[in-house]
């Protein structure tokens, strides 16, 4: 009888392993077992500096060093790896990641296909004909406003060496901007509580055209993608738009293409849905 697999999971952009525990339960109740990775600077090795707590300093928070300065693509690639060969001494693995994590785990598809048995993208990037850089200027991401966490960002990205996000803030138009593209369903207190798990750094590195999915690694792996259908963050139109780049890179391994209600981080708050659409693609749990 084969092993059932274990759940890899890779965080987003200024998130964390700690998002995943709701999800984590959900599929541990169901019989499944899973490891959420902490990608470099992220987790208990992020820096919150003493600027950041109430009250807030504002001028130190924009030129206070972090340390997630330097973390590279190939560095967040090692640690998804290093997961991956651990986990597979146990049986498959299923390898799912949300968001900006989605550049990680193309990555390493592209240079650990065989640590790898599913890829699963929850409405994450999967960059095939365009750096994410490229995708921004595309008519589907027409309608996201890349600049409207301004009143948010600290610092000059370049001196730092990161980007810093005031997750902390109170400022109104920062705070119905963040609601908007990531949470507009989510209650008041939801809302909140998430924002409070994130991080205020995040590293400045997302790879380049090397880095895209190639056919004769990442394009081996069965593969799955999981739309959110009221994502403003990363709109339907654009998750389509890879599905489609990435299935005529590889006609004969399309994505296998699931749809979920909500925002970007409804289904990390509300879990249940996405751990039985898991579940199902892992077959039974082990009796």
């Amino acid at each position: 009888m084969q092993k059932p697999p274990t759940f890899v999971l890779v965080h987003g952009a200024f998130a964390n392993s700690f998002s995943f525990a709701p999800l984590q339960a959900e599929l541990a109740l169901l019989g499944h077992r899973s490891a959420a990775v902490d990608l470099p600077g992220h987790g208990f090795g992020a820096t919150f500096p003493a600027a950041y707590q109430s009250p807030q300093d504002l001028v130190g928070l924009a030129a206070e060093p972090g340390g997630i300065k330097g973390v590279t693509l190939a560095d967040n690639v090692t640690r998804v790896i290093e997961a991956l060969e651990r986990a597979k001494r146990n049986g498959p693995t299923v390898l799912v990641a949300h968001s900006r994590g989605g550049v990680t785990i193309t990555a390493v598809a592209n240079a650990r296909p065989d640590l790898i048995d599913r890829i699963v993208y929850v409405s994450a990037w999967c960059p095939v004909e365009l750096d994410v850089a490229g995708y921004y200027a595309e008519p589907e991401m027409a309608g996201v406003d890349a600049g409207a966490f301004a009143t948010a960002l600290l610092g000059n990205p370049g001196e730092l060496g990161l980007l810093r996000v005031n997750f902390r803030t109170a400022d109104a138009t920062a705070l119905t901007a963040f609601r908007q593209a990531f949470a507009a369903d989510l209650t008041d207190d939801e809302f909140r509580t998430f924002l409070n798990t994130f991080q205020p750094d995040e590293n400045l590195d997302a790879g380049t055209s090397a880095d895209r999915a190639q056919a004769a690694t990442w394009g081996t792996v069965p593969r799955t993608y999981v739309r959110l259908a009221a994502d403003a963050s990363l709109p339907p139109a654009v998750q389509d738009r890879m599905i489609r780049e990435a299935d005529a890179l590889t006609p004969d391994n399309p994505f296998d293409v699931h749809t979920l209600d909500g925002s970007h981080l409804r289904w990390l708050v509300h879990p249940k849905p996405a751990a039985e659409l898991l579940a199902a693609l892992a077959g039974p749990a082990e009796s």
